[in-house]
């Protein structure tokens, strides 16, 4: 194996940090994974940078054991590096590199005044997991740390900087810290001004552009592998260092990438802890609190509806029935209990038989939830069975989403040719697709990648990087030369499926109250 040209892509997620080697044929050869878990820590929802290092040195060490053992021959270099992460939240840092605050995630909603002010100030809907909507919370609220502020950054923009000393990210990644002007490629300079002069009255040291990350776009440099990088990364240090590395990217970004989704109309569904929809748009939309406006890695336009809770509810109902089956000794692997009772729920009643779950571990903006408290009700005259518990949670997991898509299908008139899923709530075949494809009443096609899409994206990104043509985009570089005979499967709900939706959002709505009940009294 020639280890140069093979390509490092790596991420950073809410539950597993991943990392995947892909070959000449942009085809993975070697992977790697280390389990994490947020936690909240004086009413912040957090990770430490820590658990970072040991994350990403453990996610790689067994990518590299496994190259090495695969080919027999040492891993010392690739063609190039990128690393991704979750998307948003706040990592500020002094002059000399010191963290100047708790790392806060995209899943903190505690900054609702300040991201309605800064709504209301740009015209642009700012949403409360936004860099800047934290960092104008930071202000506001008078922390000492905010004079100190040298560099402002997300949790990929971390990593990358350790990689290579420069204060760079690609422009999808940039767009969840602050509005980009898609024209340029760059931040709105007119926002930016606007929030100058907010803060002005405070006697900073800085201004805006001051303290935020270069931009780069998909394709360009984002500086090389130094030796404290290849360190870093690999404490053994057989890694050499100069490797080029690609503009990071964040969790968003990627999906697009993996999933083919980054030409106008397309989409995705990501879905894990939690879910998102990107649809790359051909016109301007309104302000929508619900719709965030992003980028992809080349900078255009996208419609995004993210949710802060998904998959997390689901994997604790699941544990619990491991439990169960080693309470009653059975030798069955958690990923065996995971498929049937996701196939369990192909079974149910449309509409989940007058079952309902809101699956709010943490607070969800779309529902103007500041807090989450998981809960699961029943009527005493419902269908109370496994099949319909099951069909519950997987919709619950998706109502929410679907309350966002609503506002872009039908008030603002958005098409979507091609529409995939990815993400580890498509990773048993057709149900979590089924599930999808009744809550948006459209094809949903999933490819053979869609349970490990962030690393494969990004690594993908570093490719094109590297392998592109003098004037090849990156939208004609997936069709051409990375999905043109990838296998995919598509899937359309029936009409029982889809009306059967549409009963179970009519009561999910209705019975909101119960949810905000719950947050108040537990």
């Amino acid at each position: 194996m020639d280890y140069k040209k093979a390509v490092l892509g790596i991420e950073l997620g809410s539950t597993r940090i991943k990392a995947v080697l892909i070959d000449e044929d942009h085809i993975p050869v070697a992977g790697g994974s280390y389990e994490w878990e947020n936690r909240l820590e004086d009413g912040i929802w957090t990770y430490s940078l820590d658990e970072v290092a040991e994350g990403i040195r453990s996610c790689y060490a067994k990518l590299k054991d496994e190259a090495e053992h695969k080919f027999d021959s040492p891993l010392t270099e690739v063609g190039a590096i990128g690393v991704s992460a979750m998307m948003h939240g706040y990592l500020p840092f002094d002059k000399d590199g010191r963290q100047l605050a708790r790392f806060r995630t995209w899943r903190n909603t505690i900054t609702s005044e300040e991201a309605s002010e800064l709504t209301e100030l740009f015209g642009f809907n700012i949403p409360q997991r936004w860099s800047i909507a934290h960092l104008y919370q930071a202000v506001k609220a008078g922390y000492d740390h905010v004079a100190e502020i040298d560099y402002l950054t997300t949790l990929a923009g971390y990593v990358h900087w350790k990689f290579t000393g420069e204060k760079v990210m690609g422009v999808g990644e940039a767009s969840g810290m602050f509005p980009i002007d898609s024209e340029k490629n760059d931040y709105d300079q007119q926002m930016v001004d606007k929030f100058d002069a907010l803060i002005a009255g405070k006697g900073y040291g800085w201004k805006l552009r001051d303290i935020l990350p270069e931009i780069k776009t998909a394709g360009e440099s984002g500086g090389v592998l130094t030796s404290e990088g290849a360190a870093f990364l690999d404490p053994t240090c057989t890694l050499k260092d100069g490797i080029p590395v690609a503009p990071c990217e964040g969790d968003a970004g990627t999906g697009m990438t993996a999933t083919n989704s980054v030409r106008v109309r397309t989409g995705n569904v990501s879905a894990g802890t939690s879910d998102f929809a990107m649809v790359v748009t051909d016109h301007k939309l309104g302000v929508h609190r619900e719709i965030d406006m992003v980028t992809t890695p080349s900078g255009s336009p996208v419609a995004m509806v993210h949710c802060n809770n998904c998959t997390s509810d689901i994997n604790a109902w699941v544990d619990l029935f491991c439990d169960f089956v080693d309470a009653m000794g059975l030798k069955v692997s958690k990923k065996e209990v995971f498929v049937t009772l996701f196939r369990k729920a192909l079974e149910g009643d449309p509409d989940c038989g007058g079952l309902m779950s809101f699956n709010y571990i943490s607070g969800e903006g779309i529902t103007d939830l500041d807090e989450g408290r998981p809960v699961f009700a029943r009527a005493n005259n419902s269908d109370f069975s496994l099949a319909n518990f099951m069909r519950t949670h997987l919709l619950s997991a998706l109502a929410t989403l679907k309350i966002g898509m609503d506002i872009l299908t039908e008030k603002e008139s958005v098409k979507i040719d091609k529409l995939y899923g990815h993400g580890g709530f498509f990773k048993t075949p057709e149900v979590g697709q089924r599930m999808l494809s009744a809550a948006v009443g459209t094809p949903v096609s999933v490819m053979e990648t869609a349970g490990e899409g962030g690393p494969f994206g990004m690594a993908l990104l570093a490719a094109y990087m590297i392998w592109h043509e003098d004037g090849e985009s990156l939208e004609d570089y997936l069709d051409n030369k990375v999905f043109g005979d990838a296998v995919t499967h598509t899937l359309m709900a029936n009409e029982e499926d889809i009306s059967g939706f549409t009963v179970f959002l009519d009561n999910y709505i209705k019975a909101l109250p119960v949810e905000k009940a719950a947050i108040q009294c537990l």
